[in-house]
């Protein structure tokens, strides 16, 4: 059973909150994948990855660019992850992909729209009803994360 952690963005939107936490992933050697609701969205993350920070570097790549299975962050849009990851991220409302072989689950949804916390309710029932342990974070005014279930 992989552990699902939800993250409940109240003060920031998702290009500020997910670089840091994928920083941090990298740091710990995990393999990323990152699931999103369209191509347009991978799109825009993946130009957003490049840019967000001028000091830092964040290697990533799109699962229809080369070497897919070798990207220590991959974003996509499909329910596998082409390079094995044991961590995935899913924002935006994406579907919860798939689990064999997952560790860690972290699904990110908006507080400010209303489809996302919508997606997020429902998600949060049908990974319960699986067995998976599942903790709910929240951001405070300082961007920080706490823990709340």
């Amino acid at each position: 059973m992989a552990e699902v952690l939800f993250y409940h963005l109240t003060e920031s939107r998702l290009e500020e909150a997910l670089p840091p936490l994928l920083e941090k992933s990298l740091d710990r050697g995990w393999r990323v994948s990152v699931h999103v609701s369209s191509e347009e969205r991978c799109a825009a993350l993946d130009a957003h990855l490049w840019t967000y920070r001028e000091d830092s570097f964040l290697p990533h790549g799109g699962e229809h660019g080369a070497h897919a299975e070798r990207q220590p962050v991959l974003l996509t849009v499909a329910a596998e992850a082409a390079n094995g990851s044991t961590v995935r991220f899913v924002a935006d409302g994406a579907e919860i992909p798939a689990l064999d072989g997952v560790e860690r689950l972290v699904m990110m949804f908006d507080g400010h729209d209303q489809s996302q916390l919508d997606v997020a309710r429902g998600q949060w029932k049908t990974l319960k009803s699986g067995g998976h342990a599942l903790t709910y974070w929240q951001q405070t005014s300082d961007r920080r994360w706490e823990k709340k279930a």
